[in-house]
């Protein structure tokens, strides 16, 4: 293996999306691999990152049986890096809200700040977020102060999906534990690393809504994230503070 970064990219009907996309990762300034991990999409995705993988040796592919959340589909991919040993582990999605030239950014604030987690931020000194009707858009912003009252995590997005973790980060949060799958996953995830005071760091980014192919967001998925949030509060021992240090035997 000679790249130190990978981008995990679950799919499901992303089959319009997924050729230009890696096109897109594999023309970035830096060294990276590409796991595509298909959910057995009907539409044929999982064909077509075959096919791009057997001309590409830095594109892999996972493929799942069945369609059961975002959440498993990334936990599948990190276990799959962490056995290859990467040391920069990227979340993104396939539709192309999220830039592949903001990935320089995220290494370059992991190294700089030697952070544990770097989290893409849409709300940064600002909001910058493109396509998306104003329902969409309060609800996200409503979320994000949601989760900061509850938990007292003090992060400006809890809720994107464009992240970059370090090795050490994923093999600290005990992932077979982790059991939410949408939004609240995302929440999941950044608050796991955050209680454990490990080091977070944002960057701002651009988030394009898709044009084509259709949004995987559900009223399911808003209610399991109202309630992941209280159990992450609880988990935590109450605490609305990182989790304090183990003392030194």
């Amino acid at each position: 293996m000679a790249a130190e970064t990978l981008i995990i990219v679950p799919t499901y009907n992303e089959r319009d999306n997924l050729p230009p996309l890696v096109k897109r990762l594999m023309a970035q300034p830096v060294e990276l691999d590409v796991l595509v991990v298909d959910d057995n999409s009907p539409d044929g995705t999982g064909q077509v990152a075959d096919e791009l993988a057997a001309s590409n040796p830095h594109v892999h592919v996972l493929h799942r049986q069945e369609k059961n959340g975002l959440g498993r589909a990334y936990l599948a991919g990190f276990a799959w890096a962490l056995a290859r040993g990467y040391e920069f582990i990227f979340e993104m999605d396939a539709d192309f809200s999220h830039n592949p030239a903001d990935i320089p950014s995220f290494l370059q604030a992991a190294k700089a700040e030697n952070a544990d987690l770097v989290l893409g931020s849409r709300y940064a000194n600002g909001i910058r977020v493109i396509n998306w009707p104003l329902k969409r858009l309060l609800l996200s912003i409503f979320a994000g102060k949601y989760v900061r009252v509850i938990t007292g995590m003090r992060v400006s997005d809890p809720t994107g999906g464009f992240k970059c973790f370090r090795k050490r980060a994923l093999a600290a949060i005990d992932l077979p534990t982790v059991t939410s799958n949408g939004y609240s996953f995302q929440i999941e995830l950044t608050h796991r690393v955050w209680r454990r005071g490990m080091k977070i760091a944002e960057v701002p980014i651009i988030f394009t809504d898709r044009f084509q192919g259709t949004s995987k967001m559900s009223e399911e998925i808003v209610r399991e994230a109202l309630w992941v949030v209280w159990k992450l509060w609880l988990e935590n021992g109450l605490r609305r503070t990182v989790k304090p240090p183990e003392p030194v035997e």
